[in-house]
């Protein structure tokens, strides 16, 4: 209980005296806010299959940039912007359902990763962790510019894009008849997920950055109605499961990354909870 008994030295000087524990608050804060930001349409539009195939066609590209010795986080943008392009090219000419699609183009992706993780040295397998579940106690200043400057054109296109975004949601065709391209319009959110994605995955790693996209909209969804009111409220509880997650890592020597995703989800069921209460008393003082 020393986060109650003593709070200063539990909340406050882990990150005060440990520059790598501000790096990772600071990174974490940020891919909070572009997941949550863009996490939104897709909880609120049922795409949260498409984050998770997205989220894991980084691989390919992360792996083939380590062997060649190039920049990850570019190989991993290139490879998730080569299966957008390939999710519209499919869902434009195809007769298929769409998550079909989708279906497809993950096991591709993820089977082309693994035979490229298989092909390469044995050098490969030591940055495998760092890949799949994150590595932020290790993000570099250079890190924190990357990740901002994602950040800042993620939530550049969610504003830009907001009123398709919104039509879109809930009428395809009325959204047709005003003239907001909804094929662009959706193109555009798979790049902004895509770019999200990817400014993530260095906090908390591929397979769970699905965590971050989907868990603290979908809480904020339970606990507010008006779309801007669900993404602050999802910043602000995705930045309380990173600040936690963190803390917890760092007293108890965990995995942070995990720790974080955890977060998000104890946080969704509480606010389930929580709605769910309230549902009961409505119940109650209405009957």
């Amino acid at each position: 209980m020393e986060f109650l008994t003593n709070p200063f030295d539990w909340w406050i000087e882990p990150f005060t005296v440990n520059v790598f524990m501000r790096n990772a608050l600071w990174s974490g804060l940020l891919a909070v806010l572009a997941t949550s930001t863009v996490g939104t349409w897709v909880v609120l539009r049922g795409l949260s299959f498409l984050g998770e195939a997205l989220a894991h066609g980084v691989l390919p590209g992360l792996a083939i940039a380590f062997i060649i010795g190039g920049d990850t986080t570019i190989g991993a943008l290139i490879a998730a912007l080569v299966m957008v392009t390939g999710i519209n090219l499919i869902r434009n000419r195809s007769p298929l359902p769409v998550d079909t699609s989708i279906g497809l183009l993950y096991v591709g992706f993820l089977a082309l990763a693994v035979v490229i993780m298989s092909s390469s040295s044995g050098a490969y397998s030591g940055d495998l962790n760092r890949f799949l579940f994150g590595s932020i106690t290790g993000v570099t200043d250079n890190d924190l510019i990357r990740q901002l400057i994602i950040a800042g054109v993620v939530l550049l296109g969610v504003v830009i894009f907001h009123r398709a975004f919104l039509v879109m949601t809930f009428d395809e065709a009325q959204a047709r008849l005003l003239g907001l391209r909804p094929r662009l319009a959706h193109a555009t959110l798979l790049a902004l997920l895509a770019i999200a994605i990817v400014a993530s995955f260095q906090a908390v790693g591929n397979l769970l950055v699905f965590a971050f996209l989907v868990a603290p909209p979908s809480a904020a969804a339970i606990l507010v109605r008006r779309i801007p009111f669900i993404m602050v409220t999802a910043v602000i509880l995705g930045s309380l499961a990173v600040v936690v997650g963190l803390l917890i890592s760092y007293h108890h020597d965990t995995a942070a990354g995990a720790t974080m995703a955890l977060g998000t989800v104890v946080l969704f069921l509480a606010a389930l909870t929580v709605r769910s209460i309230a549902g009961l008393y409505n119940v109650r003082m209405a009957s």
